[in-house]
């Protein structure tokens, strides 16, 4: 929330009301942007990090009436990419399968 809080200073938003839809992809912009001090910019899920609360938070604005329309609510999240895990290649799989003795009944599994 500081780093939005910072923006909003910088934009003169001073309060929530003044947020639209407009603004909000306007800050996921300057998050797209941004550069951290080794010149490498935010990962994507750094940047939806940074998001993520502030659709919650918009959203309770809205339930409580503070807002009178969440500026939040279609905004789109960068999605954020899910890494494979390791698997064994062939020659591993084979290794693993080939391990059991099968021809005892302490050998055999999954029938």
């Amino acid at each position: 929330m500081e780093m939005f809080l910072k923006w909003c200073r910088r934009s003169r938003i001073t309060a929530p009301t003044q947020i639209t839809r407009t603004s909000l992809e306007s800050y996921q912009r300057y998050l797209f942007q941004y550069r951290k001090k080794n010149y490498q910019p935010l990962a994507v899920a750094s940047q939806h990090a940074r998001l993520a609360p502030l659709k919650v938070w918009f959203k309770w604005l809205a339930y409580r009436n503070y807002v009178s329309t969440d500026p939040a609510a279609e905004l789109e999240l960068p999605r954020v990419g899910y890494k494979l895990p390791s698997v064994l290649n062939k020659d591993e799989a084979e290794r693993v399968l080939s391990q059991p003795n099968v021809g005892e009944p302490l050998g055999i599994r999954d029938p």
